[in-house]
Parts: structure tokens; C-alpha cells; sequence
């Protein structure tokens, strides 16, 4: 198996001098070298085709050199595994060090000008894994594996997963965190990306008035990440904070698009690179609602609801600026681009929505009427991603009456629908036909251009589920399954139209379909 190995992380930034795996608190350094726990009966269960972006063949992932490196069995001849430094605000508030408890960075390989950073997840403890065991469990590795690959194939900024591995081992968690601990089959995932770094790496050296190691971390991170700054610009730093911060928007604006709800949004879990990051108690969109969350954790105060997720966004881009100013102490630059990201983001995301209801040809777009179809789409229950795929097969000749019995797929109990909100509907519908009688738009067309942007098959959490269950049973057909619908998230599929349904009523209230924990 041979890899293009290119380590500048490890080589360009400052090392922790002490080498031991003990929890401490780490000073003046980015990260601290440490190596991989050693399963103890190594296994292989599924690996995504990001192993061709990396320059590896089907016989190198079929081999045993694949399955030691990447469950951490052995590690690879000159490379120096590590885990990252670096703090962050969780649920709002200031945590101070926290860094990789339990991911492990192995290596960074090149490949046809593409760097990746590639880590391991759930390879054994770290100098920052505090009380943990630095391990993961196989439920939320599948969880993890699956949803990074199907975020990419439906155009959202995220990082990837190379592969799913059983580590032979048991496990010991609480997963509802209600003293029920039990052990569970342990698994590894190799994660995959530019870059592992995010705000939080920033944010240490910064409370920590650490100033040299801090211009070395942005001065890295501009040299390989966004080479397109001035390096030698004494305003390099809010310069990198808007670039920053566009990636971020353009990331929030795409999990805004399909549903995505990413649960645990602290400033640890933010990319430098506006990769959505850290999947843990995620969840899509079942019925529409501005206010849930995925996260058990979350349920009192639902900061990190879906309709917050901007807001959150923005409070973190917040709090790396308040790094990056202890470097450039001019307040103005800095508050004029956190004052722009607002503005941006509500412009964008209403021609995202326009784009989601075909109605592109607009010039400019109809913030009320898109206002109020997000209250009519909580009025009942109503399935997000089914709701905008069955509205493509509306045409610009029916009635109000005709085009609700199209999106009627879409409603959990249609029944429900009572005067006031069918009333609701048909006005919408009725404003909602004369725009698309004013595009004049052909129906194919249109239909085409909808069906790029609203994706019919999704990783719901009961399907994820599906696959945790059988998986704990020794079959993972179903992990492989899911990948490969995932992969054409926006095509017809007809053989996997089972795929394209609501949320059964038996996974409403099951653990892993509804609340999950950080656990999970």
C-alpha cells in the first residue's frame, strides 16, 4: 500500500515536549504526539470510494496493510500520529481546553494536488480525553461513516470518511446518559479532510495570551488553506476571518437546504473550512420545524435548533474573531464582517428557498411568501425533503385544491389539516401557481432544475438505525445498501423507492430515530 505522505502540521507547528498519554493541560504547543490504541481483533466492514481520491487501489483496501493502519494496529513507517490542542465555548459557554479525546491524526497524503488530513476516531485515549476512554462505539461510528459520505454527495461542505472498522473489542457506555450503561462492539472510523483545524484550536492559544504559537497557527493555516492571503499583510487576520466566514455561510445555507440539524454546534465543532465537522447526535428534518433538535442535551434550551443554526453560526464566527483580534486589535474590520454575514445570509438563503421551489426565474425573490410557507409547513406535520421533491410535480395549470392532493406524501396525517390551515395552504398555493404562470417556465425544466437542489433520499435516522441494528447482529448488507443510495441522493432510484417515505411510526419514539446523545 503506498501513500503519498506530505506531514506539514506536525513539522511546521510547535510540538507538546512531553510524549506520555497522561491528561494535562497542554501549554505553547498545537498538538501532542501520540499512537493508536491496538485492537485487538481488527476488522474491516466497509470502505467509501474516497480510497481512489487518496491513490489507493481495490487491492490495497482489501489488504492487511489497510486494515492496520487504518483501525490503528500499526502505524505507518514515517508517519508520527497525533492528537490536536484546542478549546472552544460549549452550549455558550467557555470550556477552555478540550482537544482530540478521542480522534487521532495519523497522517496527510497528497494526491493529484489534493491534501487530506486523515484521523482516526475512536483509537484509544489522548493527553485531552480527560475522563473518557478515547474509544467509540459501533452505532455511532456507522452514523458518523454514512453521514459524511452522504453529506458530499449532496453538495454540503463536510469532511469525509474513509472507512468503518470493528475494533474486536467491547465497550462500555451509557448512551442515554440515564445510568443505563451497558457494553457495546467497539469500531474505528478514518475521517478525512483538508484540515482538522477549527476555531477552537484558535481560541486556546488566544485565552492563553500565547501570541507567537497563535501567528504561527494562522500563519499556517493561510499558507496552506487559504494561500490566496497576503501572508505578510499586518491585516492577514480579519482578512482570514472573512474568508472564514463566507465558507461557514455557504455551509449553513446547504444544511439550512436539505434539513440537516448538526446538534452540537459549539466552537470546537466549527471547521476552519467551513466543513461541517464532528457528526454526532445529528438528525434530518422528519416533520418541518424551526425548533427541533436532535440533541438530548439540548432538549431544555434547544440552542442548536434548526432555525438557530444560523444564529449559532454566526455567535461562534463571533468568538474566533475575538481570538484572532488579540493579533490585530482594530475592532472595525472585524465587526463590519460579522455585520455583513447576517445580511449575506439572509440573501442567500431566500434565493436558496426560491431555488428549492423552482422559482429561479425571479429577480427578485418574495421573502414574505417564502415566510409564510415555512408557518404553513408547520401548521401539520409535514415531511421537508418529500414536500419539496412531490412540489416539482406541480404544473402552472392546477388548481390550489389539485396541488395540495400532489403534496399530499408529504403529510403525516392529512387528516389534520383543518379549516384554518387548509384555507392557509390554498392561498399559498393559489400565489404560489400565478408565480409559476409568470415564469412561463417549461415544466421539464423547471423540474430538472428542482430536483438539483431538493434531493429525494436522505439519511433519515431510522434508516441509520436499520443499519446499527443489523450491524450489531453481524450483517452490514444494510451500511452498503444505504452508501449506494446515497451516493445519487438526487435521482429517481426506482429500485430504492422504499427508501422514500416518512418516518415509520415505530421509530417516532425509539432511541437513535428521535433524541440522541452525544453519546451516539
Amino acid at each position: 500500500m503506498q501513500l503519498h505522505i506530505d506531514d506539514t502540521f506536525s513539522k511546521e507547528l510547535p510540538a507538546d515536549p512531553i510524549t506520555a498519554h497522561t491528561r494535562r493541560q497542554v501549554f505553547k504547543a498545537c498538538y501532542s504526539l501520540v499512537k493508536p490504541r491496538i485492537p485487538s481483533q481488527p476488522q474491516v466492514i466497509h470502505v467509501s470510494e474516497l480510497y481512489k481520491e487518496l491513490g489507493l487501489s481495490e487491492t490495497d483496501i482489501s489488504s492487511e496493510a489497510f486494515k492496520a493502519t487504518f483501525s490503528g494496529a500499526k502505524v505507518l513507517e514515517g508517519t508520527t500520529p497525533y492528537a490536536m490542542c484546542y478549546g472552544g465555548h460549549q452550549f455558550g459557554h467557555w470550556a477552555g481546553q478540550l482537544g482530540d479525546g478521542r480522534a487521532i491524526n495519523l497522517m496527510e497524503v497528497l494526491h493529484q494536488d489534493q491534501r487530506w488530513a486523515l484521523q482516526l476516531k475512536g483509537a484509544g485515549e489522548t493527553p485531552y480525553s480527560r475522563s473518557a476512554d478515547g474509544l467509540a462505539v459501533l452505532r455511532s461510528s456507522i452514523r458518523e461513516h454514512l453521514c459524511s459520505e452522504a453529506m458530499y454527495h449532496l453538495g454540503v461542505p463536510t469532511t469525509r470518511s474513509l472507512s468503518l472498522c470493528l475494533s474486536g473489542d467491547q465497550v462500555w457506555r451509557d448512551m442515554m446518559y440515564d445510568g443505563n450503561a451497558a457494553y457495546e462492539p467497539g469500531a474505528i472510523v478514518c475521517r478525512a479532510a483538508p484540515s482538522f483545524i477549527r476555531f477552537g484550536n484558535f481560541q486556546i492559544l488566544a485565552s492563553r495570551g500565547d501570541k507567537e504559537t497563535l501567528t504561527q497557527l494562522v500563519d499556517y493555516t493561510i499558507k496552506y488553506l487559504y494561500p490566496e492571503i497576503d501572508i505578510d499583510s499586518p491585516s492577514r487576520f480579519s482578512t482570514l476571518l472573512k474568508a472564514v466566514s463566507e465558507k461557514t455561510l455557504d455551509m449553513i445555507v446547504h444544511w439550512q437546504r436539505v434539513g440537516f440539524v448538526h446538534g452540537v454546534m459549539n466552537t470546537d465543532n466549527m471547521s476552519i473550512l467551513g466543513l461541517t465537522i464532528d457528526y454526532g447526535p445529528y438528525g434530518w428534518l422528519e416533520g418541518y420545524e424551526h425548533g427541533w433538535t436532535p440533541n438530548t442535551t439540548d432538549r431544555q434550551n434547544k440552542r442548536y435548533r434548526y432555525g438557530h443554526q444560523p444564529a449559532i453560526a454566526l455567535w461562534n464566527l463571533n468568538q474566533l474573531a475575538n481570538a484572532l483580534y488579540l493579533l490585530q486589535p482594530e475592532a472595525t474590520p472585524f465587526q463590519e464582517i460579522l455585520k455583513n454575514f447576517q445580511a449575506t445570509y439572509l440573501k442567500k438563503y431566500y434565493e436558496m428557498m426560491s431555488q428549492k421551489l423552482g422559482l429561479v426565474q425571479h429577480k427578485d425573490v418574495d421573502r414574505d411568501f417564502i415566510n409564510q410557507l415555512e408557518k404553513n409547513l408547520e401548521l401539520v406535520e409535514t415531511d421537508m425533503t418529500i414536500f419539496f421533491r412531490e412540489l416539482s410535480k406541480i404544473l402552472p395549470s392546477d388548481t390550489s385544491k389539485v396541488t395540495i392532493n400532489k403534496i399530499s406524501l408529504a403529510f403525516y396525517d392529512q387528516s389534520k389539516l383543518d379549516d384554518t390551515a387548509s384555507t392557509l395552504w390554498q392561498e399559498w398555493f393559489d400565489a404560489y401557481l400565478k408565480k409559476l404562470n409568470a415564469d412561463n417556465q417549461d415544466q421539464r425544466t423547471r423540474q430538472t432544475a428542482m430536483h438539483k437542489v431538493n434531493p429525494k433520499y436522505v439519511l433519515r435516522n431510522y434508516m441509520a438505525q436499520l443499519a446499527i441494528d443489523a450491524a450489531e447482529k453481524g450483517n452490514y448488507n444494510l451500511i452498503d445498501e444505504l452508501y449506494q443510495l446515497l451516493k445519487n441522493p438526487y435521482a429517481e432510484q426506482p429500485d430504492m423507492e422504499k427508501w422514500y417515505a416518512k418516518r415509520p411510526e415505530w421509530a417516532r419514539t425509539k432511541v437513535g430515530c428521535s433524541m440522541l446523545s452525544c453519546s451516539s
